[in-house]
């Protein structure tokens, strides 16, 4: 048996891949395509681009013309967070700009069914984000739909926020709900990831763990913050 399976029953059971992805909102805003290729040098295989409006949340940030500018910087995917009003009406101009993913939230999305096919038509992959006071069940119609599903542990809009714990719940309940329609859908966490709620997030079922301010700061280098961080999921588990 290799390393990271375990037995359950008599059925080999692999643990999942954990993999970190760098949120762009923390790093250095006039170097944004040095640090997006510190993340790839480091060993990143995506980084995370915040969209922010300033209507859906209380900030503006980006718009599809950072991954145009970013696209030809790296080779890593590029996901696109749609935190807007309205997205269906940008999904083809993320596209266009070179997005891998585009993840829109549940809560802006009253046809998220269409909207998720639309992505994929593109030839992107498809994620759906969900407000930590949103419940799972409402994405319990378009689960076979996501190509990933993000679990906001903050309330989206700023970073650097604070951990909400009550959401561990969350992701073990819809751990439970993939394996049981038999989906190996990722699960993402965003907000607040650091050395010490990283584990936490794992052990309750993420596979996709979104940081960044524990990424980009000034305590350590980009390669050094992710280094920590992945040792601080393996001590965890």
């Amino acid at each position: 048996m290799s390393q990271g399976d375990t037995l359950v029953g008599n059925k080999r059971k692999t643990k999942p891949r954990i993999t970190i992805e760098p949120s762009i909102l923390a790093a250095d805003h006039a170097r944004l395509g040095e640090q997006a290729q510190e993340a790839e040098s480091a060993g990143a295989s995506a980084i995370q681009v915040d969209i922010m409006d300033g209507h859906f949340v209380p900030n503006i940030t980006f718009g599809w013309g950072l991954i145009r500018a970013l696209r030809p910087l790296v080779g890593l995917a590029l996901d696109a967070h749609l935190m807007i009003l309205q997205p269906e009406r940008y999904l083809a101009e993320f596209a266009a700009a070179g997005a891998d993913r585009i993840i829109v939230h549940q809560e802006t999305c009253p046809h998220l069914h269409r909207t998720l096919q639309s992505i994929r038509q593109l030839g992107v992959k498809a994620g759906v984000a969900l407000n930590p006071e949103t419940p799972l069940d409402t994405l319990e119609e378009v689960l076979e739909l996501a190509d990933l599903i993000q679990v906001m542990t903050v309330s989206p809009g700023f970073g650097g926020q604070a951990f909400i714990h009550s959401q561990l719940a969350k992701i073990r309940r819809l751990r439970n709900i993939l394996e049981a329609r038999g989906l190996e859908t990722p699960i993402a966490v965003d907000g607040g990831i650091d050395l010490t709620t990283a584990p936490l997030a794992v052990q309750a079922g993420a596979t996709v763990l979104v940081a960044g301010s524990s990424v980009y700061n000034k305590v350590g280098s980009v390669a050094d913050n992710l280094a920590a961080l992945y040792a601080s999921v393996e001590m965890g588990e």
